[in-house]
């Protein structure tokens, strides 16, 4: 596993995928990972990890492909982490990201850019937490910047707070009306909000409301950019405003929180008994309490 670690950092993309899997089978630990090379201590200059998420269907993928092209094109090198949601009955996940990703066969810009679909598992949220372990290894071993797109559920899913520094909610033209701005969620968290599909009707008017609902509540407001993904119209100028996106203080609170919650969620998860104690439940043999004490006893242990 040493030699791989290895392997990675120097640069052979298999290692480098035989490590991230090890790490999201939970067959490596960040600790055995740094035992190897050193962690990557944030300089504080800029931004390591850029969650962009939002609503299915506003075009988060195809506008992932423009960015990615653009940042490669300044020489950065961009790991992106995209994750799918898996089925609560059959567990699969269709991984099918690379398909809209144009950028990683480009021939100069293919060795800047690396692509890895992960599926959600038994995780809650539309993140699971492991993706933190396996950005933090991404950085460690020379990535400049990593990105990672959520499976996009909606204004409610605010786990990505716990995992990235920067928060981008991609919108489409015509999401609701003033109200459903107004309504509390992610956009509350948003560092920067990409209003895409602005050849449709209803773009400009959504990015006016979302502006003036910005400007009527607390704290600095984000900044609302109108690109097209499908025309390229506004993604480069999209590209450098998130390139050097400040925080806006906004998911502060809320990363603590999902942070701890996400926390708690990892010790059920890797519970061993955790498959045993869902029988118990399901049979009725069982209570929460009970399990939730059980899960803790064998963390004492």
């Amino acid at each position: 596993m040493q030699d791989l670690i290895r392997a990675a950092k120097n640069g052979d993309r298999r290692s480098l995928a035989r490590t991230l899997s090890a790490l999201e089978n939970r067959t490596l630990t960040l600790a055995e990972l740094w035992d190897v090379i050193e962690p990557k201590l944030p300089d504080g200059q800029h931004w390591h990890s850029l969650a962009i998420t939002g609503a299915p269907g506003v075009g988060k993928s195809c506008l992932l492909d423009g960015l990615l092209t653009s940042w490669a094109d300044k020489g950065l090198r961009v790991a992106l982490l995209a994750v799918d949601p898996s089925s609560p009955r059959s567990g699969g996940a269709l991984l099918g990201d690379r398909v809209r990703m144009t950028v990683v066969d480009h021939p100069v810009f293919k060795e800047r850019i690396y692509l890895r679909s992960i599926a959600t598992r038994k995780a809650s949220g539309s993140v699971p937490l492991i993706v933190a372990d396996m950005t933090q290894f991404l950085l460690a071993i020379g990535w400049d910047r990593v990105v990672i797109e959520t499976v996009g559920a909606g204004q409610a899913e605010v786990r990505c707070a716990a995992i990235a520094d920067r928060i981008v909610v991609v919108e489409g033209p015509a999401r609701g009306d003033g109200v459903q701005a107004e309504k509390a969620g992610l956009l509350e968290l948003a560092d920067a909000v990409i209003v895409n599909k602005c050849d449709m009707p209803g773009a400009q008017r959504h990015a006016d409301e979302l502006r003036e609902s910005y400007e009527l509540g607390t704290g600095i407001s984000p900044p609302v950019h109108l690109t097209s993904a499908l025309h390229g119209t506004g993604v480069e100028e999209a590209a450098e405003l998130l390139l050097n996106l400040n925080a806006s203080g906004r998911s502060e609170r809320a990363r603590w929180r999902e942070r701890l919650l996400g926390h708690h969620e990892r010790i059920i998860l890797e519970s061993p008994k955790l498959d045993g104690l869902l029988e118990q439940l399901a049979a009725g043999s069982m209570t929460l309490d009970d399990a939730i004490y059980a899960i803790g006893a064998d963390k004492d242990e």
